[in-house]
């Protein structure tokens, strides 16, 4: 079917204490560092200043109660690496299924809701 109108929503983890602990942003920054292995660099390509996603960061941290991410120092030459911890390598492959049981979900959803939509309301044939 095609639609002129169509559901949007967004999805995100809160706890009774404390609201958007994880959700899309600090899903794709945890992607990225994954990707690239640094922080920094993760910050630069999602377009947040390095300050944001730390504190973001450590945000997710403190409502999960577990570490996402080590940093890790380098040798005599400076320099270091951001790599995640089993339970955010963990956490974004929950994620990622949640996302796409909750979209394909949606899908139904919206087939469902715009056939009964045009039906009762507008009076379309299907």
């Amino acid at each position: 079917m095609n639609h002129d109108l169509f559901i949007k929503y967004k999805l995100w983890i809160s706890s009774k204490t404390a609201s958007g602990i994880f959700g899309d942003g600090k899903y794709y920054l945890l992607k990225t560092i994954e990707q690239t292995g640094s922080l920094k660099e993760a910050a630069k390509i999602r377009n947040i200043s390095y300050r944001k996603a730390w504190g973001d960061l450590k945000k997710a941290e403190s409502g999960l109660g577990f570490s996402l991410i080590t940093k890790i120092r380098g040798g005599k030459g400076g320099g270091g690496s951001t790599v995640l911890t089993e339970k955010g390598k963990t956490l974004i492959d929950l994620y990622s299924s949640l996302k796409k049981e909750t979209s394909l979900y949606i899908e139904e959803m919206h087939e469902n809701f715009f056939k009964n939509f045009n039906n009762q309301i507008k009076g379309d044939k299907i």
